[in-house]
């Protein structure tokens, strides 16, 4: 018989700092809906139910608060597509409709879960913390990129269609389903997703399904 100690047990996860997230929580919540220029580090610390001195302590001050929860909406975002664009490599060479409209849904349905990500986007093309200007290069840009080329190279023109502008295509998604998510019909989720896309194939020379038949499925 070993006379060895046994082997201690592993130590537990730590959980997050507790009061780090409140102040990512509160900070998200006021950028998505004040703006950055709109929001004090002092209205966060209220919201979170917190001082000063707590808030600087867990997250320094409002630009690096800014930046993480930019970080975050980007990393959320990023996972999303990177798993969708998966997908629609899939399926695009036997059905480009299917892998179209499945990717259209997959992100309005994301924008729809988590409409602070698409309110934070939209503050910002309203001049909203303008000195932040490496955040659209650092983030929507390689995004915007990875689904250009990859339906691009993925799906093929339609036979009677003109050479399609898919980044262009891209941003019309972008813009339409962000503005949709902050907009006073959004309880009209499905006909906008019927009209995201018909639009999105009609585009792409993929033809446009009536949209009820969308719809299915």
């Amino acid at each position: 018989m070993s006379d060895s100690p046994p082997d201690a047990p592993a130590p537990a996860p730590q959980p997050p700092d507790a009061s780090r997230e409140r102040i990512i929580a509160a900070a998200t919540s006021l950028f998505a809906d004040h703006g950055y220029d709109g929001t004090s580090t002092r209205r966060i610390a209220a919201e979170a139910g917190l001082n000063m001195a707590t808030v600087a302590y867990h997250v320094g001050g409002k630009p690096d608060l800014y930046r993480e929860v930019m970080l975050r909406a980007h990393l959320a975002e990023q996972k999303v597509l990177t798993d969708a664009l998966a997908a629609f490599r899939e399926l695009a060479p036997a059905d480009p409709v299917a892998a179209v409209t499945g990717l259209v849904d997959r992100y309005l349905d994301f924008c729809l879960d988590q409409p602070h990500i698409p309110a934070l986007w939209m503050r910002r093309w309203l001049s909203d913390a303008a000195e932040f200007a490496d955040l659209e290069a650092a983030y929507a840009r390689p995004l915007i990129e990875a689904v250009t080329d990859t339906v691009r190279e993925t799906v093929p023109a339609g036979p009677t269609a003109a050479p399609a502008d898919v980044e262009m295509t891209v941003w019309t998604v972008l813009w339409s389903t962000h503005g949709f998510c902050r907009s006073g019909i959004r309880a009209d989720v499905p006909r906008f997703r019927a009209h995201l896309r018909s639009l999105v194939l009609r585009d792409l020379g993929l033809g446009a399904r009536d949209a009820r038949d969308q719809e299915r499925g």
